[in-house]
């Protein structure tokens, strides 16, 4: 019996201790930067949070890696978060970027967040032409296109001359 109490005992903190290794950070841990929205399109703003700077301390914020450069990250209305934000730039390329905040004064932590760029649905849209082999054999040329049109004609007219022509030989 004594055995079997161990037993479950020692299961039991087991997975105890695996639960509290694989549980998520919460939104308060003071070592994250919160990027919302996490994802955006070119153009969009985005604001930053961190709790890792303390109540009172600011942060040089870094975006250069989406292309929009430093940005100013200062003591927020909500205690012990520093908060700043940023453009992302409209010539911004879809993927993931790293944004970095250094935190001033005390420790100088350094805390990063990822940001996802995607593209909109009118971004997506094909531009120009494509070379498919379906027509414009002959290209642009108006001179071109003329002869070609002219062939289709003498051709059209031949074949119904030929065809009237031997349904008159039919007749007879």
């Amino acid at each position: 019996m004594r055995r079997t109490a161990r037993l479950l005992t020692g299961t039991a903190l087991a997975l105890g201790a695996a639960v509290l290794a694989a549980a998520p950070a919460y939104a308060g841990d003071t070592g994250i930067l919160e990027v919302s929205p996490s994802a955006v399109v070119p153009g969009a703003q985005v604001t930053v949070n961190t709790a890792a700077c303390g109540a009172n301390r600011a942060a040089a914020g870094d975006a250069s890696a989406v292309g929009a450069g430093q940005f100013v990250i200062a003591p927020g209305t909500h205690q012990q978060y520093a908060s700043g934000q940023f453009r992302v730039p409209p010539g911004a390329q879809p993927g993931t970027y790293e944004i970095v905040a250094k935190c001033s004064g005390g420790g100088h932590a350094t805390v990063t967040g990822d940001l996802t760029v995607t593209l909109t649905a009118a971004q997506t849209q094909p531009r120009g032409s494509m070379k498919t082999g379906v027509g414009g054999a002959l290209g642009p040329d108006p001179v071109k296109t003329a002869a070609g049109m002219t062939a289709l004609a003498v051709a059209a007219a031949g074949g119904t001359w030929l065809l009237h022509r031997r349904l008159r030989a039919d007749e007879m």
